[in-house]
């Protein structure tokens, strides 16, 4: 048997044990377990699950392969910088834990955009879950086709499955073990594989150190030394200067955790405030050192590279009139060609195809699967839960049974099941090899109404009643952000990057002032 259908069982029994997981969290649930897990869940394991949901297999293969990138055109992060990024979401941890986790469970939220209809007016509450829903499904489809791509090019092509019915058999399985227990379940299952994607992490990083036969701070060093291990970036026109950089991660996990009902489904599904913190804070934490081993070990992949053969070069493209630098790695093929592997791609080339010996294959393909399911399951969840609470209002529907409401509740998780599977298409479609930042970059336009929304509600007590007026705000700042970010980008040398949300939160802020009641 070969080694691709070798670990395609490895897929297979790693499934079904989720399947088996699945199960036993879904017996007696009902639809307050699909939603928040009846505010039992416990505090550790949901800080460890939600590592996994925040890392995806975005973190898992993009990032470190950002680590020999040049930051010029199309990719911004090179060396150690998305670092600074990281530090930007463990301020904005420590934000959420302080001012948005105490608000939520103040007024015992199902869903944190009950907030905006009790705040505001019913249209504010159905335009936050709208966002939320686009932002959600956009975001964590973009990481289900970096993952579903990486097992079609480098397992399933070779067999003759075609790239959408690798997407859809791996939908159908999240949907599987999501179907009944929801939040009740992911708890578990996110524990589980978040444990599987740090024993990768970790077991690829002891392998290339024994193969090369260098201590971890010896390998440091000789990163240093080729200048992939620069945190700082101080030239303020570029994406990835430091400081913006730092507010950027800052904003976006204020957006992307604090007011985005799949993460925060999962702290208010813990039984008190303090637990809910204190999971917070250590997941923050944690996180710190995670991406710090895994930009540590994008380096050492491309180490591993040039001690074993590869031919370095770097590609010089041209982006709006200016140079593009990208640096890649030559891999000859069993016909002696060579070709080119860059960014995303070196991790899983690396240890699929015959480099990494077949030990550290399996030690990959469970990390990757691991990184897989919970970008996908939570956000599956998330969206069903957000649709059936805020706009078909169905935990106070006194039409329904609960038995009728458990039905609807299955039939919009199936349709939503179905809206990822054309988003991946169009994914596919698209093929951008800088996942990672393509993710930041619509988290920018997606989420910053949501953020000007919240930070308005919050910060000013004023009230608006006028018909439309928040629905024209929260769609007109978008098209401006998005046209100031293109005549910036193209008549000028600054370059708006993760900033972008900030940008668009505070035109959605100043908007809602505007259309304000008057006292």
């Amino acid at each position: 048997m070969d080694s691709a259908k070798v670990l395609l069982i490895f897929v297979f029994v790693y499934f079904i044990g989720l399947l088996v997981i699945s199960y036993f969290t879904s017996r007696n649930s009902d639809n307050q377990s699909f939603f928040i897990g009846n505010k039992k869940s416990k505090w550790w394991l949901v800080a460890f699950g939600m590592i996994g949901t925040s890392l995806s297999g975005v973190t898992f293969i993009s990032v470190p392969g950002t680590v020999g990138k040049m930051t010029a055109g199309n990719y911004p992060f090179g060396g150690f910088e998305y670092y600074m990024m990281v530090i930007g979401f463990f301020i904005g941890y420590f934000i959420v834990a302080g001012i948005l986790l105490p608000l939520y469970y103040k007024m015992n939220l199902t869903s944190i955009y009950t907030y905006l209809g009790k705040r505001f007016n019913v249209e504010a509450h159905k335009i936050g879950s709208l966002f939320f829903i686009i932002s959600r499904a956009i975001g964590a489809t973009a990481r289900l086709y970096l993952v579903v791509n990486v097992l079609q090019i480098f397992l399933l092509e070779g067999l003759g499955v075609p790239f959408w019915l690798t997407a859809l058999v791996i939908l159908l399985m999240v949907l599987l073990y999501t179907f009944e227990g929801g939040v009740k379940t992911i708890v578990i299952t996110d524990t589980l594989q978040t444990s599987f994607m740090i024993i990768s992490l970790v077991g690829c990083i002891v392998y290339i150190l024994s193969n090369l036969n260098l201590s971890a701070p010896e390998a440091f060093d000789i990163l240093a030394s080729k200048n992939y291990t620069h945190f700082i970036n101080t030239d303020i026109n570029s994406k990835t200067f430091f400081l913006k950089t730092i507010l950027g991660g800052m904003f976006i996990t204020i957006a992307m955790t604090g007011l985005d009902q799949e993460m925060m489904q999962k702290n208010i599904s813990v039984d008190n405030l303090k637990n809910s913190k204190k999971n917070m804070l250590t997941f923050a934490g944690t996180l710190l050192v995670v991406n710090l081993a895994f930009l540590f070990l994008g380096g050492l992949l491309y180490l591993f590279a040039m001690q074993n053969g590869a031919e370095y070069a770097q590609l010089v493209d041209v982006v709006n009139g200016k140079e593009s630098i990208t640096n890649v790695f030559g891999f000859k093929d069993t016909a002696g060609s060579v070709k080119n592997i860059m960014g995303d791609d070196l991790f899983p080339a690396l240890s699929l195809q015959g480099y990494f010996p077949f030990f550290i294959s399996i030690i990959f393909i469970i990390g990757l699967i691991s990184a897989l399911f919970p970008s996908a399951d939570g956000a599956l969840t998330a969206v069903t839960s957000s649709y059936c609470v805020d706009l078909l209002n169905l935990n106070d529907d006194q039409t329904r049974t609960e038995k009728q409401k458990k039905s609807l509740r299955m039939r919009i998780h199936l349709v939503f099941t179905v809206i990822f599977f054309v988003l991946i298409m169009i994914f596919k479609a698209i093929n951008d090899k800088s996942i990672v930042y393509l993710i930041m970059e619509i988290a920018g336009y997606t989420y910053g109404p949501l953020l000007g929304l919240f930070a308005f509600g919050i910060f000013t007590k004023y009230h608006i009643s006028k018909k439309y007026s928040i629905l024209i705000v929260t769609l007109l700042a978008p098209i401006v952000t998005y046209l100031i970010n293109y005549l910036v980008t193209n008549f000028t040398d600054y370059k708006i990057g993760v900033e972008l949300i900030i940008l668009n939160g505070l035109l959605t802020f100043f908007g809602l002032w505007l259309v304000k009641d008057k006292k």
